[in-house]
This record gives structure tokens, sequence and C-alpha cells, in this order.
């Protein structure tokens, strides 16, 4: 875990699609002074185009081998809270660069959150065919495992403002950014 006084430099959110990855992470980098960086913004703005079109012409496995390089690059940056893919977890490196570059964060949000923050979203290529709730079941049981895995803490979001989640993470992340 990176720390710079008793500030944590590098701080990862993980979780489901839905959690507010985005949002909280947003509003946590604003309490923290920290840059906000999404990957999935980072990688459209890299390839030029969206992740919808990735997924279309290079398919899943070719988005994570595009989302992998760019995990790898943005765990190694300082002053940076970032909002990770929901998938990005799916990866052993990932995973490892993950949990040692940072301090990561799991937000945890049940399937019917889930369901009801996506509703809208067409931007997310595995959500957009078939049964929704079938899916972001099927993708929770598998990567809720691996989510735990390699977080630091567990977030539970039901229930609660974007606002009083990053503020509540604040708060507990200054108890684990004293210097070891």
């Amino acid at each position: 875990m990176t720390q710079e006084g008793d500030q944590l430099t590098r701080i990862f959110l993980v979780g489901p699609p839905g959690a507010g990855k985005t949002t909280i992470g947003r509003r946590l980098a604003r309490l923290r002074a920290l840059e906000f960086v999404d990957s999935d913004h980072e990688i459209e703005a890299c390839c030029g185009v969206d992740i919808p079109y990735i997924f279309e012409i290079e398919g899943e496995a070719g988005f994570r081998r595009r989302e992998a390089k760019m995990i790898d690059q943005l765990t190694q940056r300082d002053h940076i809270v970032l909002a990770t893919g929901g998938g990005s977890v799916l990866m052993d490196d990932n995973r490892a660069h993950l949990a040692s570059r940072g301090f990561v964060v799991y937000l945890h949000a049940t399937l019917e959150q889930q369901i009801q923050r996506t509703r809208n979203s067409q931007g997310r290529p595995l959500l957009n065919a078939g049964n929704r709730r079938q899916t972001l079941s099927t993708l929770f049981q598998t990567r809720d495992p691996l989510y735990r895995e390699v977080a630091d803490i567990v977030i539970e979001t039901r229930g609660r403002a974007a606002k009083a989640v990053a503020q509540d993470l604040h708060r507990r992340l200054s108890t684990h950014s004293t210097p070891s």
C-alpha cells in the first residue's frame, strides 16, 4: 500500500456493476485531494471507441487484454482513486496488481441494487443480452469471492447515498492510513 505521510495515495475501488464505483470514487477523490480515474473511461480514451464497440470487434477476451494493460498502468500511479470495471478482478494479474499496489475497497451492492442502478445503461455489453437479473446474479456468484480476495475493506452501499458512502469511506481510510 502506497502512503505519503499519513495519506493513502493509491485507492482502488472494485465491485459489481451498479455498486457506485465511479460516483463514489469521484466524491472520495475530492475528499482526499486525489485524482479520480475510471479504468473503463481510460480504455475508451486510449482506443478512441466505446467498450461495447471493443466487445463487438474483439470480444470479451480482447477487451480483457486491453483492460489488463490499463490496470497494470493505472495501479502504478500515485495520488489516485481508481474505479475499476466490474470484471477487472477476473484476471490473476489484475488481482495481484490491485492487491499489491494500493488499498482495495470492495463496494458491495445487492442484486436488487445492481438491477435498479443498471436498468437504463446501454454501455455494459455483458448486461445487454438476455435476462439482466440472471446475468447479474451469475456474474456476482463468480466475482464476489474475487472482490473479497483482493479487498482490504468491504463497504456496504445498500440504501445509502453516494455522498454518505464516500464520507464514511473517507473516515474509515483515515484509520488505515497511519504509517506502519
